[in-house]
């Protein structure tokens, strides 16, 4: 199934449907959503192979939000997933998917207040995306009733098994009395149990499966960047890096035009390109491009899609792919000609997760860099200052300053000081730059610089202190030297690590894997 198949536009959804694609930067679908939205939307029910990556929260999520009556103030539609996380993303995107159509998605998960649960369904929601555990409980309880449940989905359906949620499961859908329910059910694998259960409770499903397209990574050199302040980041970078032309890639269009308008005030030139634009405007900024008078081009994925140009030298990723594929097309605009390429993706600590996944799905490594600091910046100022000075110099056309410099000179100034300043003074407010705030996780009772953090593993599990160094040094990308005191009880783990890489750990280790074990992670309580 090939990913130019349809647009969004192409697919029978409502307008208020399509704004808010639009607003989440979604050009096209992605191939399982190509595959499933319209099968979906025509009712049919559907099973569908893909993995994490891949955009299927959209591919079930559109239609699902689609068929909901926005009057009609109950559950029309069930979402189960395995775990609390995968519960409150999911309902966040579906929150996004039916903001215009002003569609409510709660999620429902254990380790939250029952009470607060109730009351938040007590006033009324259209969608709910929970785990089979809580579940079950609001069930045995009174509080959620299924029976105006038209849609039901099953996503990540091979993790919710070996979980051991099977009989969860299908308490739930026994207690779904709609006669004409949807059941979509997504899962990686195929396992027996899972096949069972859609032939046990769906209708003739169609199936949609995305194989993973056989991708080959450019041989060019590729390094990531984690911030808190993207902009002035790329601005350190693109300062102090010895570029021609390069191409930065935003999502979304209006992300284009904020960078671009950001950029051309802090006097970088650069154009935007993106889907709505005119043909004539389009030609323009290409024409601009090819021909050196602007040096960057801001662009979405879809709108670079056309550019054919064998001498950019660098691919910028401002926002991060949202799957491999992505990732392979993008940084393939450079390096080629048999010229040296390079691909630099800029993320927040909390998108290092998706970042290993790209590496792992697209087999290649992204190397970590850090960013410039401001005296790195500051240095290569001061080289190009040095090059424009004697170029100056050479064409000797400064006679009219001569007057300026003696009357200070003869204020009892040197004149080597005065040169000084003068450049001090052209160079006034560059190299200066805010700290980048930390991501405070309050007093998790760890020493001075280190956070504390929770690990539901233990001596039970057989864990040892080189076990949980080994992971989070590979996981996290970070030297094990630097991960502090560790220790290890019958059923959990506290373990500490450095303040300024704490959040990219717990994004990195949160529902992964060590020995084998999945692993719950969270901040430490104090003391």
């Amino acid at each position: 199934m090939k990913q130019e198949l349809k647009s969004f536009g192409e697919i029978a959804l409502s307008r208020k449907l399509l704004q808010a694609i639009e607003d989440m930067g979604f050009e096209e679908p992605s191939p399982i959503q190509a595959g499933t939205i319209p099968l979906a939307l025509e009712g049919h029910d559907v099973v569908g192979q893909a993995q994490t990556g891949t955009g299927k929260t959209a591919a079930f999520g559109i239609p699902t939000v689609e068929k909901v009556r926005e009057s009609y103030r109950r559950i029309q539609a069930l979402i189960l997933t395995p775990t609390r996380e995968l519960a409150i993303q999911t309902a966040e995107e579906l929150n996004k998917i039916g903001k215009y159509k002003r569609v409510r998605t709660l999620p429902i998960y254990g380790g939250q207040s029952i009470e607060r649960q109730i009351r938040a369904l007590a006033r009324g929601v259209h969608i709910i995306v929970g785990t089979p555990g809580r579940l079950i409980d609001h069930l045995h309880r009174g509080t959620i009733s299924l029976e105006d449940v038209a849609t039901l989905v099953l996503d990540e359906a091979d993790e919710m098994l070996d979980m051991g949620f099977i009989a969860d499961i299908e308490e739930i859908m026994g207690a779904i009395t709609c006669e004409e329910r949807q059941t979509l059910l997504f899962s990686a694998t195929m396992p027996a149990p899972i096949e069972k259960l859609s032939s046990r409770y769906m209708h003739h499903p169609e199936r949609v499966s995305i194989t993973k397209e056989n991708l080959t990574v450019p041989l060019i050199d590729q390094f990531y960047y984690e911030t808190r302040d993207k902009l002035e980041g790329l601005c350190r970078v693109l300062d102090i890096e010895e570029t021609g032309k390069l191409i930065i890639f935003c999502r979304t269009k209006r992300a284009v035009d904020e960078l671009a308008g950001a950029l051309d005030t802090r006097g970088y030139s650069a154009g935007a390109l993106h889907g709505d634009l005119s043909q004539v405007q389009r030609d323009r900024v290409m024409k601009k491009f090819r021909d050196g008078r602007i040096d960057i081009l801001i662009a979405t994925d879809v709108a670079a899609r056309g550019i054919d140009i064998d001498d950019i030298s660098h691919v910028i990723n401002y926002d991060i792919p949202q799957d491999h594929e992505s990732y392979v097309h993008r940084i393939g605009r450079t390096g080629r000609a048999g010229r040296k390429g390079v691909a630099m993706t800029f993320i927040w600590p909390r998108e290092y997760r998706q970042l290993r996944l790209i590496m792992k799905l697209a087999h290649t490594k992204i190397q970590r860099r850090e960013l410039p600091t401001a005296s790195d910046v500051l240095e290569r100022q001061k080289e190009l200052i040095k090059e424009r000075l004697l170029k100056v110099l050479k064409q000797d056309r400064y006679d009219d300053y001569h007057t300026l410099i003696s009357d200070i000179v003869d204020e009892g100034y040197d004149p080597m000081e005065v040169a000084a300043a003068a450049l001090l003074l052209s160079l006034e407010g560059s190299g200066e730059s805010r700290e980048e705030e930390q991501e405070t996780f309050g007093n998790t009772g760890g020493a001075p610089g280190m956070v504390r953090f929770f690990f539901n593993i233990g001596r039970s599990q057989k864990i040892r202190p080189a076990d949980i160094v080994r992971a989070i040094a590979s996981e996290a990308d970070i030297p094990g030297d630097t991960i502090g005191v560790i220790n290890i009880y019958d059923k959990f783990s506290f373990v500490e690590v450095p303040e300024n890489v704490a959040e990219r750990v717990l994004s990195a280790m949160h529902r992964n894997t060590v020995n084998g074990f999945k692993v719950n992670v969270e901040p430490a309580r104090r003391k």
